[in-house]
């Protein structure tokens, strides 16, 4: 029996590979409604689903593959207080949530059940999966992110954008990891992250190791209160050494001295061809997480000094703090394009 909280982009090829492969029991946590806009990756709805519970088109999907598997439907929200009765009739936790009081939760909940965790996150045109708790000498969730980022710096799919193809394939793996596990074939990712990068097809593993202090979990906390406490915390200290610049500031500096200032835009090609600063170049974050663009950004560090801008921040923020690995300062346009546009 296994269970899966969520049935967006990651549940779906997830589930169906499941209920295909003669899972006897699937259970399915989610609660909300299917929009035209999840099916470019949501592959288990139809346009005929757009305005119901997820969960119930889900069920309808999979039995039509095999009838004789019970479905289990839980249409509600996977919380401190539910968590352990409803995951608790089920062999395999499945996650393919995609907010982090979620992932923490569905962490806790395994750890103090001893039930195995099938992780599964995507990010722009990166995927990422694993398997946790497998063991009692397995590393956990807390083992990969200790505490929760900043979530106000991380770019929603609606920044960033997200490959309808991606969640398929790690969807997939985290399936494959299921069967697995049930099956004792094989070795599952216990103990190793996979990463997977869509734009050079490419795979990398890290490996993870356990720490006691987070197999210290006794009962479960408010998630959403914890991933907010600890966000105003570490925003702080994430942003505290960031140097910035008002867009005023930059407007006089670019009419004084020009040609000593480099505008580096790390939006994407959609958002940068809709309106930039002028003068700015395009270098998508992910070019320079994935250390693509870096040999050009050092040449021209050298000669220029170096401003940075996205959307409203957050963005910028991260290519800035990337960059400082490498020994290259830069600053922080505030307010990113939107606040250029309006003193325009």
């Amino acid at each position: 029996s296994v269970i899966t909280i969520g049935t967006g982009g990651l549940g779906s090829p997830l589930l169906i590979y499941l209920a295909a492969a003669g899972i006897g029991r699937i259970g399915i946590v989610d609660f909300d409604l299917v929009e035209d806009s999840n099916l470019q990756r949501q592959i288990i709805h139809t346009t005929t689903s757009i305005g119901t519970n997820k969960t119930d088109s889900a069920k309808k999907h999979l039995l039509k593959i095999n009838p004789y598997c019970q479905i289990d439907l839980f249409n509600q929200k996977l919380t401190q207080d539910n968590a352990l009765d409803i995951l608790n009739d089920y062999d395999v936790i499945c996650d393919c949530s995609d907010n982090f009081p979620t992932k923490y939760l569905i962490n806790d909940a395994s750890t103090i059940l001893g039930k195995p965790y099938v992780y599964g996150s995507i990010a722009g045109f990166e995927g990422q999966a694993s398997v946790f708790n497998l063991t009692k000498e397995s590393p956990n969730y807390r083992d990969l992110i200790p505490t929760p980022p900043p979530i106000k710096l991380i770019p929603s799919c609606s920044e960033d954008g997200v490959m309808g193809i991606l969640p398929g394939i790690i969807g997939t793996i985290q399936a494959t990891e299921v069967i697995k596990i049930i099956t004792r074939i094989g070795k599952p990712l216990n103990g190793r992250l996979l990463i997977f990068n869509a734009l050079k097809m490419s795979f990398k593993e890290l490996t993870l190791k356990p720490e006691k202090e987070n197999k210290k979990i006794h009962k479960l906390i408010n998630y959403d209160k914890f991933c907010s406490n600890v966000e105003s915390n570490n925003k702080e200290n994430f942003t505290s050494n960031i140097k910035s610049i008002s867009v005023n500031n930059l407007k006089s500096l670019l009419n004084k001295q020009p040609d000593k200032i480099s505008i580096i835009d790390v939006r994407n090609l959609k958002e940068f061809l809709e309106g930039s600063i002028p003068g700015s170049t395009l270098i998508p974050l992910y070019e320079i997480e994935s250390g693509e663009a870096l040999e050009q950004i050092q040449n021209n560090s050298n000669d220029y000094d170096l401003y940075i801008y996205c959307k409203t921040g957050s963005r910028s923020i991260r290519a800035i703090k990337y960059l400082e690995n490498f020994g290259i300062t830069s600053i922080n346009i505030e307010g990113g394009i939107e606040a250029w546009n309006q003193e325009q």
